[in-house]
């Protein structure tokens, strides 16, 4: 970790469409950078890859390239607006990039901080139980166990909403 220096941390929180991701922008935003400050603050989607297929569907149907194009125009849409909202919570902040990339994130975030030179890498946890974890895998557990800096897990407290019924 290159630590505080005369040009601020750089500071890249992954950013999906889930709420937890938001809500560790916000934690990142209350507890990581303070306002005045030189810290670099990197906003990182991930594109999921597209799915492979072969020049036919399962039904014998031949995808045009009109499909394909529109395929990857929504996934753009998406990258878009995610990183839209994630930019409004930020609006404050001086210093502040958005990077979109394709690929499995795991790998693509992991490639992502060694190459910009990340300081921490700041990310939400889905809360996935065992199974769940076990089946779909873990971006946050992956890049806590690759990557070269420190990795914050920000996990989004679970609603009380009807615990006062109790």
């Amino acid at each position: 970790m290159a630590g505080v220096t005369e040009n601020g941390r750089r500071i890249m929180v992954a950013i999906d469409e889930g709420d937890e991701s938001m809500y560790a922008l916000s934690w990142c935003l209350k507890n990581l950078i303070f306002q005045n400050s030189k810290d670099h603050l990197i906003l990182f989607y991930v594109k999921p890859p597209r799915a492979v297929y072969s020049a036919f569907d399962g039904t014998g149907y031949l995808f045009s390239s009109d499909i394909t194009a529109t395929m990857e125009k929504y996934s753009q849409q998406v990258a878009d607006c995610v990183l839209e909202k994630a930019k409004r919570v930020c609006k404050d902040l001086q210093n502040v990039e958005t990077k979109i990339e394709n690929g499995d994130p795991r790998d693509v975030i992991c490639h992502a901080v060694q190459k910009l030179g990340v300081d921490i890498l700041v990310m939400g946890s889905h809360g996935y139980g065992v199974i769940k974890r076990a089946f779909l895998g873990s971006v946050s557990n992956h890049c806590a166990q690759n990557v070269k800096c420190p990795v914050l897990i920000v996990k989004k407290p679970k609603s009380t909403a009807g615990e006062d019924n109790i």
